[in-house]
């Protein structure tokens, strides 16, 4: 399973005065200054500058100076397919991308451990589905808000999906991980400044059926959680502005089931900013090794179903 250089293997790429930008071969680029370019048109200028031109969506890359999306390229925004020489080039384009997962992963845990923390100061006033639905809403906002910029992992087994699946080299993906604890950590020191220490500030622990009941829930969930996100934002068959609410949907509804075995926390960053700030680390283990062990094979799955695909199915 490859997925390394640009997103439309048959492409051709147009030059702008600030990046290079993945072009589909039914887009054309808006973009400042563009100038197509192919290694074998004979065209003269003067024929070139005749031919009519149509105004149509501008597909961009999730590189600096590309920043439209349209629902076409919001599949390739969440994957975050630049690779590790592209992103190192532009260091402004780095720094906003490890902006965007710091922030992204803030959001993520402010509100959907917050939810378990205030549910806890105010005596059951959020409820179990308010927790899902905090959870779950705020991984489609993050998802739309910042995309484009980052990809908008927000969790550290994310990452390791597609460094697995080969979309992000080694040192982005490492870069990554440590801005998504960064956002976890200040996280949890916000929400402890809040309302204190109630609900150990939304931390996760093992609850009903212990730790082995935890540690398998985090294992099934997270395994569904990064195949889920293979299939949508991964996959160029898929409808990419349903990819947020996908993934969004999905994590509620893990909260919502299963939250009571163990917070169902699919995420090691959800659960490090928590366990810092409320000093809860029942079992803490478990809410790493099960999300890692769970994104791998579903890495592993993933790759199998996508080289079962029949030549009928590519063209459906």
């Amino acid at each position: 399973m490859a997925f390394a250089g640009p997103p439309w293997p048959s492409d051709r790429t147009t030059t702008t005065s600030t990046a290079t930008c993945w072009v589909s071969p039914t887009t054309s680029t808006t973009a400042s200054s563009p100038r197509a370019t192919s290694p074998r048109s004979t065209t003269s200028p003067s024929a070139e500058r005749s031919r009519p031109t149509t105004s149509r969506p501008y597909t961009p890359s999730p590189h600096r100076g590309c920043a439209t999306v349209t629902e076409r390229s919001l599949a390739q925004a969440v994957t975050g397919t630049a690779i590790d020489r592209e992103w190192r080039g532009d260091r402004r384009g780095a720094a906003a991308t490890l902006l965007s997962e710091v922030l992204g992963t803030f959001a993520l845990v402010f509100f959907s451990a917050g939810a378990v923390a205030v549910d806890a100061a105010s005596g059951g006033g959020v409820t179990p589905v308010g927790m899902g639905l905090a959870a779950g809403l705020v991984v489609v906002a993050a998802i739309f808000a910042l995309g484009h910029v980052s990809g908008a992992h927000i969790n550290p087994v994310v990452t390791l999906a597609f460094r697995l699946a080969g979309r992000i080299g080694s040192l982005r993906a490492l870069a990554y991980v440590v801005a998504q604890l960064i956002g976890s950590v200040l996280a949890g020191l916000a929400i402890v400044a809040i309302v204190g220490d109630a609900g150990d500030a939304g931390a996760t622990a093992p609850r009903i059926g212990g730790v082995d009941a935890a540690f398998l829930a985090e294992v099934i969930l997270t395994f569904f959680l990064a195949l889920v996100i293979m299939g949508v934002a991964t996959d160029e068959r898929a409808q990419g502005s349903f990819a947020a609410i996908a993934v969004g949907s999905y994590v509620g509804l893990a909260i919502l089931a299963w939250g009571p075995v163990g917070n169902a926390s699919m995420n090691p960053a959800r659960s490090l900013g928590p366990a810092i700030a409320g000093g809860e680390w029942s079992a803490h283990w478990i809410y790493w090794v099960g999300p890692v062990v769970g994104a791998t094979l579903a890495v592993l799955v993933y790759s199998l179903l996508r080289a079962r695909r029949s030549p009928a199915n590519d063209s459906s």
